[in-house]
């Protein structure tokens, strides 16, 4: 498990702790807050995933999809002083801010992220302000629980997915950041305790097998989509060969005949997961 953890460092690890009165303070700020919560990157989600800005580009809090740019904050973060003093006494070079909520029974599905950005070093920063143990992000085949009370930081280049099976609400403070002098400090002891992550079971031929069976038949019942759904969340369930589970959605459609919706969860592959034509 050792190995393993160190491997996992480079993908997810813990930085510094959060001032627990900062931190609670931060915490209804977020839960509080009159939010313009969006609903962004469809394809990338099962439904329940909202955010909201507090520094970008535009200074508009609905302004949600990120992009390269010198963050200024938004109108929303102005009403959240806690949580602006916080950001403010880090230091760092900000190019987005948000909180992000995550409801129960809800899914980010297997994707990358920064692919289209332009290419200098930054990082994305995590602070859970708002979770529950069924709340869990999946990377590396293993599963973990980021906890309150610590900066987290993930590496979102490599393939991760997260799901929030019962609820309450998760909601995250997420910071993409430039790399400096002040993020290095933040990060020079990255670490992963083993409480916090879970090796998911590999999944054999047999199982995969059975659960392809099972989403045929939902599919000529005329339940596709769940279907589709159901193999989706096998990611969150075993360690999987990176795409594996949209490599068996589109097997399902070939199966049943259906080129084209075969040929269009290839392309997703392709798409969520920035692999090269």
């Amino acid at each position: 498990m050792e190995s393993t953890l160190t491997a996992l460092a480079g993908q997810i690890a813990q930085l510094a702790s959060v001032d627990a009165a900062q931190w609670e303070r931060m915490r209804h700020e977020a839960l509080t807050a009159q939010a313009p919560w969006k609903a962004e990157y469809g394809a990338y989600q099962s439904g329940g995933w909202w955010t909201t800005s507090l520094m970008n580009a535009s200074g508009d809090a609905a302004d949600v999809k990120i992009g390269d740019c010198a963050a200024r904050p938004t109108e929303l973060l102005e009403r959240m002083p806690a949580t602006a003093a916080y950001l403010a006494d880090l230091g760092l070079n900000y190019m987005w801010v948000r909180l992000a909520r995550l409801e129960g029974n809800a899914f980010l599905w297997e994707h990358r992220d920064y692919d289209e950005l332009d290419e200098v070093e930054r990082h994305r920063l995590h602070i859970p302000l708002h979770t529950n143990s069924s709340a869990f992000l999946v990377t590396g085949g293993t599963k973990v629980h980021m906890a309150g009370g610590r900066i987290w930081r993930l590496t979102p280049t490599y393939p991760h997915g997260v799901c929030n099976l019962l609820g309450p609400d998760r909601i995250h403070l997420i910071a993409d950041v430039y790399a400096d002098e002040a993020y290095q400090r933040l990060a020079r002891r990255p670490s992963l305790h083993p409480a916090v992550a879970e090796a998911l079971p590999a999944a054999s031929r047999t199982a995969l097998a059975e659960r392809l069976e099972t989403a045929r038949t939902m599919a000529r019942l005329g339940y596709t989509e769940a279907a589709e759904r159901m193999l989706l969340r096998l990611f969150y369930a075993y360690a999987l060969p990176e795409g594996a589970a949209y490599d068996l959605i589109a097997e399902l459609h070939t199966s049943l005949g259906d080129l084209e919706a075969a040929a269009r969860w290839t392309a997703a592959k392709s798409r969520l997961l920035a692999l090269s034509a």
